[in-house]
């Protein structure tokens, strides 16, 4: 059987990296290998719960409705309609829309608030407890090359995770002509995740995402599937823990609309300050293509799995 770790399972085992990861002793020869591989399972797990969580808002973005994007992604499904606009709302009665038009005399910018109240609102389809609020403001729909999606959180928490920070998506795509070449980029720029017990996760993000099936059904964006490739760095605080790192993606990450979860693909990860050839380096594999939140970790030739938010 794999080892498998949560972040509070490790903050245990970790409890010494204070010093030698937040400082300036981090290449210590007192660290030992067994303590390198721990702050990489911590990094490790904290790249793919920052990819997950941005990778969610993502969607959301893309789902509100047919006017700012497909409708029917992320925590949105198809039916209803909100303040006139169809095709989108699977949200829960305790989650409120609104949409607001920036300029009077053009359609955009148009300013989309998703509210989820202040004392915690779940939503059936995938069992997370939401509340603060989502603001996202559209300068076009985003399947119009240009396009740009920028969103931000008020008092935004997921189950017991603060979310901040910016998130944007620009269509990159190159003409508005061919539908059978679209793409994407998704930036993130100084996220923090929090809990109240003090732990965080601060992470940046350049994202390249590139539609490789579904785009002959513009009208059903279920059968849609991407592949992702780009880089971040992020810095995690877990109890006395505190490590920094750079990842990569080395084989295309792939996500459907379909499923909440990276399915497949792989991940680099490194510590900033470590030599690129070190046995601590952790290979994030998030399958080969099952829809599920399992991944692994792989780290001088063991294997850890992780369970993904």
């Amino acid at each position: 059987m794999k080892p498998r770790f949560t972040l509070s399972q490790l903050t245990i085992t970790v409890f010494l990296f204070a010093l030698l990861f937040s400082c300036s002793k981090e290449n210590s020869q007192s660290v030992t290998p067994q303590q390198q591989a721990q702050a990489s399972l911590v990094s490790g797990q904290s790249d793919s719960q920052a990819e997950i969580i941005f990778n969610g808002i993502f969607d959301d973005a893309m789902g509100v409705n047919n006017y700012v994007g497909m409708g029917g992604t992320g925590i949105f499904g198809r039916g209803a309609s909100i303040n006139g606009y169809t095709g989108i709302d699977s949200l829960p009665t305790c989650a409120t829309v609104t949409i607001t038009h920036t300029n009077a005399t053009s359609f955009f910018p148009v300013q989309v608030l998703i509210d989820f109240g202040t004392t915690g609102c779940t939503r059936p389809a995938d069992g997370h407890t939401r509340r603060g609020k989502i603001i996202i403001v559209y300068t076009n729909r985003l399947l119009v090359p240009g396009a740009v999606a920028t969103t931000t959180f008020d008092g935004f928490y997921i189950d017991s995770i603060k979310v901040e920070g910016t998130h944007t998506i620009t269509n990159t795509s190159p003409t508005a002509t061919n539908i059978l070449a679209r793409q994407f980029t998704a930036d993130v720029i100084n996220a923090k995740l929090s809990t109240l017990d003090g732990n965080y996760i601060n992470w940046n993000s350049h994202k390249i995402i590139t539609q490789t099936q579904g785009l002959t059904t513009p009208s059903y964006p279920m059968d849609d599937v991407f592949q992702v490739e780009g880089s971040a760095n992020g810095l995690s605080k877990n109890g006395n823990m505190l490590v920094a790192w750079q990842s990569t993606v080395i084989k295309p990450l792939v996500k459907e609309f379909q499923c909440r979860w990276i399915t497949e693909g792989t991940v680099k990860i490194v510590r900033a300050s470590s030599n690129t050839a070190a046995s601590w380096i952790g290979y994030l594999d998030y399958g080969t293509g099952n829809c599920d939140n399992l991944a692994t970790i792989t780290i001088n030739g063991v294997v850890y799995q992780i369970t993904l938010h």
